[in-house]
């Protein structure tokens, strides 16, 4: 855990978002809306929670993190330049042939990926696998793997819920974006979820639920699930807008992978420089 104030993170996840609709805006391609809903959660994670180490990207005993939601990387991109990983300039080849940033996650190509991800429903699994080779070596590393809320109509991730409640996987968080959006629509319209909370709950998870946007309740949600050594995976659910800091994006599902034209490329910036209402 690194020493950084909840206004010092609230910054920087202003960066991130600038940073990650730039990359977007430059590739004409990309998925804005969920990465801004993520963009608070990976902030607090990257610049405090985690103990990762930039010079070594492949260090044995790092927290691993999985984008199991994979195709929001612009903003795991945006944190692994700010932080040294990659030079900050290089992210602007975002979807180039040849770029290490593909428009989803490549741990051959990419330094601080520690799983290859994009197809949805298997991101978790490979977290638990991470997970129980941790318990197993003797490792005090945890892992944490976000999902997003619409790939939690996979049946994959319910088998990966059953396995880290029978290994005791205390050493795994999940964090669930619930932004109630998918491609296709709204989650209750494309396949309802019911309540994802106590689905997890229900599994055998020790589960919260939390406003995904207010950087005071994630860094206390992290300080309260860092204590918790009781044989249970966590799983916190995070209460989020699709779009979140960009007026015309909030909520509005067509800006799942959709990329801004100039006119509203400067609009975000201007609106998420503000910070967020």
């Amino acid at each position: 855990m690194k020493n950084i104030s909840v206004e010092e993170l609230k910054q920087k996840a202003i960066e991130m978002r600038r940073t990650a609709i730039t990359m977007i805006h430059k590739a004409q391609s990309g998925h804005p809306g969920g990465s801004l809903s993520a963009a608070d959660l990976m902030t607090a994670l990257y610049f405090k929670e985690m103990n990762i180490d930039p010079k070594n990207p492949n260090w044995e005993d790092r927290d691993r993190f999985v984008l199991s939601k994979g195709h929001v990387c612009p903003i795991q991109y945006s944190a692994l330049a700010l932080l040294g990983y990659v030079p900050f300039e290089t992210i602007y080849t975002l979807r180039e042939y040849g770029s290490p940033f593909q428009g989803h996650p490549d741990m051959k190509k990419c330094p601080g990926i520690d799983i290859s991800t994009g197809s949805l429903g298997q991101g978790l699994s490979c977290g638990v696998g991470m997970a129980i080779a941790g318990k197993r070596d003797g490792k005090d590393y945890r892992v944490f793997s976000l999902l997003g809320d619409g790939e939690c109509q996979e049946g994959q991730i319910w088998e990966a819920a059953q396995t880290a409640v029978k290994y005791q996987l205390d050493n795994l968080v999940v964090f669930v974006d619930n932004n109630r959006l998918q491609i296709d629509g709204t989650t209750d319209e494309v396949m309802p979820l019911q309540d994802i909370e106590m689905k997890f709950q229900a599994f055998g998870f020790e589960t919260k639920r939390i406003d995904g946007h207010s950087m005071e309740a994630i860094v206390d949600t992290l300080d309260e699930v860092r204590a918790a050594k009781n044989g249970l995976p966590k799983c916190i659910v995070l209460d989020t807008v699709k779009g979140k800091g960009v007026s015309y994006m909030e909520d509005v599902a067509d800006w799942h992978g959709v990329a801004p034209n100039d006119t509203e490329f400067e609009l975000a910036l201007a609106e998420i420089a503000g910070g967020l209402k």
